[in-house]
């Protein structure tokens, strides 16, 4: 709060100390009266003359301090007329100096006077009144207050034995302290002002009355003096409240002002004159003519009152038509649903416009609740936001507002908002009000445009974005123990180049319904873009590793286009939704996964592990730097000898890749190969192979002329056209006989492209060099390939072996194989021999030769010569 300078602190005190000054002086003149210092009147006079000469000159220089404000001008003008109002009660004071009966004219008359002033005075004072009409009413109002209860008084108490002047006095004073009354009770602006002003002027009317009522009846002692007093602070109050100059700049009242809303304020003095009547009727039995007379001036008032109250009700009441039309007319072409709704939620009103917008009759809305009309999923959030602003939690923040779909007249649910106000505070609605919208288009858009942001719009599947959303959701659940899928396409690429992006597209669709037709209700498919899909699944492992199985044999049958078949591989990988630390991660670790199946072959599924990571780095250095290992020397050969089952002797050896990484160390062909297919130097290694197999072969003077060397190669490699003339040059260049070497192609890989490899091995006979077959039974078809394939020798797969025997036989599966292979004279090899029980189970089959750990593991050429020696007789 801002404290004022000490100067104009001074300014203030000095001022206040004057204005108390004066008064106070003409309190003590008539202090002096009541003590009998002075003679009454003359005390009176003085007094009251000091103190109103002092009020008049400060409410005179209030007033021409302030007239030049064109908005204070009323306000300066009510500070004049209380100034004269001031004057004149000094004056009728003086006028009883001369005692009575003359002067009971004049006195009535300064009464009239005073409260003539007064009255006007404070009806121009700041916020009493703001036009003429208003004035008016307060007038009548006041005057048929001051008017009732004068004509109670005048029956009901000995007042018509005081002389006529001071009754006309009296009953003056009487009409000006209602009026004032009424004016200062309904100041709406600078109130205080206005009632300390007021309350000085009913005081000194009350007293100035009382004053002339007693010396006309012949009083002068000391209670006209003693009632001067009263007059004195009375002048003073008044003058005090008038001169306030800290007006509002607006001083129009913020409410209207009629007379309806007084009503009540004549009612009940009106009432008591009439009652007074009655009894006096009753008492007396008769009126005389000043009864009668101011009978008749309430009636009189009363009846001008209610010709006003007719008239500003008829104007109200056009007024009030004229709104309603407008109010009509704006809400039956409004596009929301207006209801009105008492505090138990019964609608006690709807718009015309409910049948237009809702096909709702007004029978089947009114006396229903809201709520009935609500969809049993909306109404509990209903009736809560409902019951909040009754409770009154929205009282100072905006309207309440209601989503909730609402049945219409044809029995259909429609989307809806509503706002509600709560307007139980105006007395003209006392109640909620209830604006509805239909936001159903609305609705049906957004929904639209949120299934287009979530959809991918080839395959109608979710897409990486609605994946995203739904695996945090996931992971958010109590206990979830989900599995993230993401699946690779390969060779989608190629169908787009050789066929068409519209035939890719038809095939995305139809992995796309491959992928969902496998799903359960809970499961999430999406397409993440390009070939790459992916399904988020509640299942735990097992179940979501059979998923994962069961999508990849359903996306590698062919896809029947028309005019077309075309065929498709897939990689899986697998993440556990509680193995990252956010969604994203998660989606990582399914990527590295797929990653790592992609690497490991076409159509596996891997899951993602800790150490998945560490072999894909690895993987990414291998290939990087397979390309030039053999020219930096890292390429190395050892080798396996196959002996005969029957005295041990070796017949052969096969050559086996290895890579000596010089940081990773020795990498092995079930590590090496499959990275130099991806990187496309498989050919390049079978070369290297086959020249440095057959050198050391050349170069070993152990073995005799019919001991043999295995050599695997790879498919692309055999298939080449050129194979066998290379296989040729390498035999004369080493000076090796054809019959010494064998290639071996796996069995596995027989059916990429069975016609075509017959016809290189076909070419690789004729040259007096064997093939075998590799692996023999890891195969789907590999009985079927016997009689085709121009091999000479069989190398069964380490399963067949290791099958348990039946009680007391060899297994049936073994000796099934073995005696077709006898049958087309082929030369059995058992591989993979790691125990004396397993190279007994394979002589009692009838192999011819055995392979593996237990017969000798492998070893660098210059340890296999060694070997050779001391193991042929």
């Amino acid at each position: 709060m801002a404290v004022p300078p000490p100067a104009r602190l001074a300014t203030r005190v000095s001022a206040r100390v004057v204005f108390l000054a004066v008064p106070v002086i003409g309190a003590l003149a008539l202090l002096a009266g009541v003590a009998g210092l002075m003679p009454p009147m003359v005390s009176l006079a003085a007094g009251v003359g000091v103190t109103a000469i002092f009020a008049t000159a400060v409410l005179w220089r209030t007033a021409l301090a302030i007239h030049h404000a064109e908005a204070a001008f009323a306000a300066c003008r009510g500070a004049g007329l209380i100034g004269m109002a001031s004057l004149f009660a000094a004056v009728t004071c003086g006028v009883l100096l001369l005692g009575p009966p003359a002067v009971g004219v004049w006195a009535a008359l300064g009464v009239a006077a005073t409260a003539t002033f007064f009255v006007f005075g404070t009806m121009l004072l700041p916020g009493a009144a703001t036009s003429v009409a208003v004035r008016l009413r307060r007038a009548f109002d006041g005057l048929g207050l001051g008017v009732s209860l004068g004509f109670a008084a005048y029956l009901v108490t000995p007042m018509h034995r005081a002389p006529y002047s001071a009754l006309a006095g009296t009953l003056l004073a009487a009409a000006g302290v209602s009026i004032v009354t009424v004016i200062v009770l309904r100041a709406r602006l600078h109130r205080p002002a206005a009632l300390r002003c007021g309350f000085g002027a009913i005081t000194v009317l009350l007293a100035l009355s009382a004053v002339v009522t007693v010396v006309l009846s012949g009083v002068t002692g000391r209670l006209v003096p003693a009632l001067g007093l009263l007059v004195v602070a009375g002048l003073t109050l008044a003058a005090e409240g008038g001169s306030r100059r800290n007006l509002p700049a607006d001083l129009k009242p913020k409410e209207p002002d009629h007379y309806l809303s007084s009503y009540p304020l004549l009612a009940v003095p009106a009432g008591v004159g009439v009652v007074a009547a009655l009894v006096h009727l009753i008492a007396v039995g008769g009126f005389d003519n000043t009864a009668i007379a101011l009978g008749i001036s309430m009636v009189a008032v009363l009846t001008m009152r209610e010709l006003l109250v007719v008239s500003d009700i008829r104007r109200y009441t056009a007024q009030l038509r004229t709104k309603e039309a407008h109010f009509r007319s704006l809400v039956a072409g409004a596009t929301d649903l207006t209801l009105v709704l008492d505090e138990r939620l019964t609608i006690r009103w709807q718009s015309p416009a409910a049948a237009r917008l809702f096909g709702l009759a007004e029978a089947e809305v009114v006396g229903r609740t809201f709520l009935e009309l609500i969809h049993p999923d909306d109404a509990p959030g209903a009736r809560a936001g409902l019951e909040a602003l009754i409770a009154g939690e929205h009282a100072d923040g905006p309207p309440a507002l209601l989503t909730a779909r609402l049945r219409d007249g044809h029995g259909i649910w429609r989307d809806t908002e509503s706002t509600v106000a709560d307007q139980r505070a105006v007395p003209e609605v006392a109640a909620l009000v209830v604006h509805v919208r239909d936001v159903g288009e609305r609705r049906h858009l957004e929904r639209a445009l949120h299934r287009l942001s979530y959809t991918d719009q080839l395959t109608g599947l979710a897409n990486r974005r609605a994946l995203m959303r739904d695996l945090l959701e996931f992971r958010r659940r109590p206990g979830q123990q989900g599995t993230l899928l993401v699946i690779d396409l390969h060779g989608l690429a190629e169908i787009n180049d050789s066929r068409g992006r519209e035939t890719g597209d038809a095939v995305l669709i139809e992995v796309g319904r491959r992928i969902r037709s496998l799903l359960a209700d809970e499961d999430v498919p999406a397409r993440l873009g390009g070939d790459e899909f992916a399904v988020l699944t509640p299942d735990g492992a097992v179940l979501a590793y059979a998923l994962a199985t069961r999508i990849v044999t359903a996306l590698m049958e062919p896809y029947e286009l028309p005019g077309m078949i075309v065929e498709l591989h897939t990689s899986v990988g697998l993440a556990e939704l509680t193995g990252g630390k956010d969604s994203e991660e998660v989606l990582r670790h399914a990527d590295l996964a797929r990653s790592r199946a992609r690497q490991l072959g076409k159509d596996r599924v891997e899951w993602y592990d800790t150490d998945v990571e560490i072999q894909l780095h690895r993987r990414m250095d291998l290939e990087r730097e397979l390309l030039g290992a053999a020219d930096r020397g890292e390429l190395d050969l050892v080798f396996q000898p196959v002996v005969s089952l029957r005295d041990a002797q070796p017949v052969g050896v096969e050559a086996l890749l290895r890579w000596r990484h010089p940081k990773l160390g020795t990498i092995l062909p079930a590590e090496l190969l499959p990275i130099a297919r991806a990187v496309g130097c498989a050919a390049e290694l079978d070369e290297w192979v086959l020249d440095a197999a057959c050198r050391r072969l050349a170069s070993w003077t152990s073995g005799g002329s019919d001991f043999w060397l295995s050599v695997n190669v790879a498919p692309r490699e055999l298939l080449t056209a050129r194979f066998p003339e290379r296989v040729a040059e390498l035999l004369d260049r080493h000076d090796i006989a054809p019959e010494r070497l064998v290639v071996e192609v796996q069995e596995t890989w027989i059916a990429e492209d069975l016609p075509a490899i017959v016809a290189s091995l076909t070419g690789l006979r004729k040259l007096g060099v064997r093939a075998a077959l590799d692996d023999f039974g890891a195969g789907h078809a590999s009985l079927a390939h016997l009689r085709r394939l121009p091999v000479d020798m069989l190398k069964l797969d380490q399963a067949l072996i290791n099958q348990p025997a039946e009680t007391g036989t060899t297994p049936a599966v073994i000796d099934v194989v073995v005696s077709l292979g006898r049958r087309l004279g082929l030369e059995i090899v058992a591989k993979g021999l790691e125990s004396q029980d397993q190279v007994d189970r394979a002589r009692q089959a009838g192999c011819h030769y055995g392979q593996g750990f237990v017969v000798a593991r492998p070893a660098p050429a210059e340890r296999m010569e060694a070997y050779l020696e001391s193991h042929r007789s």
